[in-house]
Parts: C-alpha cells; sequence; structure tokens
C-alpha cells in the first residue's frame, strides 16, 4: 500500500499497517498521561491537604484528612479516575488500552466540573471555600478544587484520545520496523543444533566448494544455447 504526502512517498506493507491499528508509540499518550496522574493526585488529595495551604473548603478548614462521603464522590473518586487513566497512557502502548485511559481521564474531568452543581440532587454537601479568606480567594478555591483542575483534566484526556483514535504514517513505520527487527533477530538466532545460519558464511563455503570441483577436473560444462542475462 502506498501513501503519498506533499513531497514525500511513503511505501508501508499491509502487514505493519494490521500491526499499527493495534499498537502506538509510547510517545503518543506520554506527556498526556504524566500532566493528568499529576492533575488526578492534586484533585483526589486537594480537599485533604488544603489546610496545610491555607487553603481548604468546609466543613473543617482547620484540619486536614478530614474525610466525608461528599468527597470522596466529587473529588476523590474523579481524581483517582484521572489518575488511573494517566497511569493507562503513560504506561501501554495498546492502543485499545490506552483509548480507555483516556475515557477514564475524560469521566473523570467532566465529572469535576458537574459534580458540585449535582449535591442537592444526591443529597450530600461538598461545603463552601473558608468564608474568612477574601472573595478572590474563594473564587480561586473553587477552580482549584473543581472547575479549573477539571477542565485541565478534560482537555487534556480529550486531546490524548483524538491522537489516539487516528493511526498515522508514524504509527505504521513505528511497526514496520519492530517487525523487521524481530525478522532480523530471529535471522541471527542460534539454529536447534547449535549452529548460526550466516549469508556470508554460506557464499563463502560455495565458492569453496566450486573451487574444489574446477581442481579435480569436475567443472561442469556451459550448456548450450547459452543462457541470456538481461540487465534490464
Amino acid at each position: 500500500m502506498t501513501a503519498v504526502g506533499h513531497d514525500m512517498k511513503f511505501v508501508f506493507s499491509d502487514r505493519g499497517i494490521q500491526l499499527s491499528r493495534m499498537r502506538v508509540p509510547w510517545t503518543r499518550g506520554a506527556t498526556s498521561g504524566a500532566l493528568l496522574v499529576i492533575l488526578g493526585a492534586w484533585a483526589a488529595l486537594a480537599p485533604f491537604i488544603g489546610p496545610y495551604l491555607d487553603f481548604a473548603y468546609t466543613p473543617a478548614t482547620d484540619s486536614t484528612w478530614y474525610w466525608t462521603a461528599a468527597r470522596g464522590w466529587l473529588e476523590v473518586a474523579p481524581g483517582v479516575a484521572a489518575f488511573a487513566g494517566g497511569l493507562l497512557l503513560l504506561g501501554s502502548t495498546n492502543r485499545a488500552v490506552t483509548i480507555a485511559g483516556s475515557w477514564l481521564g475524560i469521566a473523570g474531568g467532566a465529572w469535576l466540573i458537574v459534580g458540585p452543581s449535582l449535591t442537592d440532587v444526591l443529597n450530600i454537601t461538598i461545603g463552601t471555600p473558608d468564608p474568612t479568606l477574601s472573595t478572590r480567594r474563594q473564587a480561586l478555591e473553587e477552580l482549584a478544587y473543581f472547575y479549573a483542575v477539571g477542565a485541565l483534566i478534560l482537555f487534556l484526556a480529550a486531546a490524548a484520545l483524538g491522537r489516539l483514535s487516528v493511526q498515522s504514517l508514524r504509527d505504521v513505520a513505528v511497526a514496520e520496523r519492530r517487525v523487521a527487527q524481530a525478522e532480523t533477530a530471529a535471522d541471527s538466532s542460534p539454529a536447534a543444533d547449535g549452529t548460526q545460519f550466516s549469508p556470508a558464511a554460506d557464499v563463502t563455503a560455495s565458492m569453496a566448494a566450486a573451487d574444489a570441483r574446477s581442481a579435480h577436473g569436475l567443472e561442469s560444462q556451459p550448456t548450450y544455447p547459452p543462457t541470456e542475462i538481461s540487465n534490464e
């Protein structure tokens, strides 16, 4: 199969195209995965370590590691989803696995944005920013705990999903190179009897055998009419 670019021509086999459908280069989701791990960890831990930084929500603005069901459902759960999705993107080269990681990140980011609006429906109380802080600091807390971090997670995961959903020429090239390396390793591996195939050694042996036949007058006579050899 041939793919033509602006000024270059790429020729790939059907085997490489088939293999690249389920395999992607590790770098394809590494950056998004690393950022999702960091943001997911922050989203899950922020309500518990916020008091250390004088940056906390009620009901316990002065108590670290204070657990509530609302924090578990609306902050820890989406943070863990984003963290897990980032790990899948960071550590896997399987296209299906990395796409699943992207969807985990999308779900986590979306829930951080939508979840606080559903507290009354879910009959849970998420609390409010520390009322002793200024209006600007309270707005910053809301963004840092939910909306801004959720939007960043959603953006990174969606961008990763878009990149992973496309089978690019680079994916095919990497698959072709991986197959070629595997075939080279298989050709150079020792045989069952301990011998190792070497094309150069085989040619050398053939030439030695021809010299031996010539020395004993056993060189085969040319056949007529002679065979034509074309340079075309």
